[in-house]
C-alpha cells in the first residue's frame, strides 16, 4: 500500500507508484480523506487523476481511506507500506511513522524508496506554492495534472501569462527610447 495526500499527484508520485508496481505483486495507492486539511483538489478530484494516469498498470488499484492507515492496511491485508524519501528531513518524519506503524501494527513492513533524482526536490506543496503563483509545473507533474492545475488556478496563471506578455514590450519601448538618446 502506498498511502498519501497526493494533492496534486506530482511525478514523483508517479515514479514511485511505477516502481512500486514492479515489486509488488499488487499495490493499492491510498488516498487520505483528511478532513482538518484544506486541499487544493477534492478527493474526488485526485482520485480520478490517479485512476487516469496509472490506467496502464494493472497490478494498481486507487482507493481513499481515513482514519488510522494501519487499521485500513489491515483491512486490506496489505503486508507492506510503500513510502518515499527525499530528503533526511523525510526521513526522520517517516522513520517516526514507520516505528509507530510497527507498534500499532508488528506484521506490517515499511519499505522506503527514493525517487529518481530528477524528482528528488518535487513536493505536492511545492507545486502547489509554484502553481499558485502562476509559474510553471511543467516537468513536475503529469500534464493531465498541469491542466488540472491550470483550470483550478486559471486566473493566477492568466496574470502570470500577461505578465510575461507585457515584460517584452515595456522593454522593447525602453530600447526605443534609449537608441532615440544615442
Amino acid at each position: 500500500m502506498y498511502p498519501g495526500s497526493f494533492d496534486p499527484p506530482t511525478n514523483g508520485h508517479l515514479d514511485l507508484i511505477e516502481r512500486g508496481a514492479k515489486i509488488f505483486e499488487q499495490l493499492v495507492v491510498a488516498i487520505l480523506r483528511n478532513s482538518e486539511k484544506s486541499p487544493m483538489f477534492s478527493v474526488a478530484e485526485r482520485l480520478e487523476m490517479l485512476r487516469e494516469l496509472t490506467a496502464n498498470l494493472k497490478s494498481v488499484r486507487i482507493d481513499t481511506f481515513d482514519g488510522l492507515m494501519v487499521e485500513y492496511a489491515k483491512s486490506l491485508d496489505a503486508t507492506c507500506i510503500l513510502r518515499g524519501i527525499r530528503a533526511i528531513s523525510d526521513y526522520e518524519y517517516e522513520l517516526q511513522m514507520a516505528l509507530m506503524n510497527r507498534k500499532l501494527e508488528p506484521t506490517l513492513e515499511t519499505v522506503f524508496m527514493m525517487p529518481a533524482d530528477k524528482y528528488s526536490y518535487v513536493s505536492s506543496r511545492l507545486v502547489r506554492e509554484v502553481a499558485q503563483a502562476g509559474g510553471p509545473v511543467k516537468g513536475l507533474v503529469p500534464e493531465v495534472v498541469e491542466q488540472k492545475l491550470r483550470e483550478k488556478l486559471e486566473p493566477a496563471y492568466r496574470f502570470h501569462d500577461e505578465m510575461h506578455e507585457v515584460t517584452p514590450a515595456i522593454l522593447s519601448g525602453k530600447e526605443k527610447k534609449r537608441k532615440k538618446r544615442a
